[in-house]
């Protein structure tokens, strides 16, 4: 484990871990498993928890925060400030990436800049927070990361159309057949599939993105692009 990373992290965002094995193993890659026999769990079950409790925390705030609006925005708005490529960003924020530890292949492949592993950590790095000081410390955490919920949204803009905003940046730079989305995996069943898809110019991988359909893991994609290029 880095610690120097480990405590710039703790740093950032204001909570000093009373259980660090919480932590490490929010940190901890599927990838590293492998090599590292002395490690017996990934951070996989805390993402799922963090997941949970994210949700349940961005759905309390934006109840509040807009109180006129009807379920289904609502529902828009925290999909928004929950989905893959932001948190991915939010990841980037408070120096998770530089704390993540992977599996040797996994470095050496780019992993610590992909979108879909920085996801999985921010959830993970989220259910180690409740795990370690309940959900009010929890609560005052995820919303210090995130800064005024408004302005996130706002900013958020783009992400209604990412792959033509992206298109727009690069287009009189580049020409119009320079961005181009390749399938890098398939998984899940038939009638859950989960596609992962890459976006590139021209040679150089911008971003990646997850979805229940290609159509969906690309515009996942092109927000990771824009969120890389910091412009979203």
């Amino acid at each position: 484990m880095n610690t120097e990373a480990l405590n710039r992290l703790e740093t950032r965002i204001d909570h000093a871990f009373r259980d660090r094995s919480l932590v490490e193993r929010a940190l901890t890659h599927p990838s590293l498993l492998p090599e590292r026999p002395d490690l017996t769990e990934s951070n996989q079950r805390l993402e799922y928890l963090g997941d949970a409790v994210l949700q349940l925390i961005l759905a309390e705030a934006l109840y509040g925060l807009f109180p006129g609006d009807r379920e289904g925005l609502l529902s828009k708005r925290r999909a928004t400030l929950a989905n893959g490529p932001f948190l991915a960003g939010l990841a980037r924020e408070i120096g998770l990436d530089l704390a993540l530890q992977l599996g040797a292949g996994e470095e050496a492949s780019g992993g610590r800049a992909r979108a879909a592993a920085l996801e999985d950590a921010f959830e993970a790095l989220v259910g180690a927070l409740f795990l370690d000081g309940q959900l009010d410390e929890t609560r005052r955490v995820v919303l210090r990361i995130y800064g005024p919920l408004g302005e996130r949204l706002a900013s958020a803009d783009d992400f209604e159309n990412p792959k033509g905003r992206l298109q727009e940046l690069i287009q009189p730079l580049h020409g119009n057949k320079a961005v181009r989305y390749e399938v890098v995996r398939v998984g899940g069943e038939d009638h859950a599939r989960e596609y992962e898809v890459a976006v590139f110019l021209l040679d150089r991988q911008l971003g990646t993105g997850r979805g229940p359909s290609k159509k969906s893991a690309e515009e996942a994609a092109a927000r990771a692009a824009l969120i890389a290029m910091h412009v979203a």
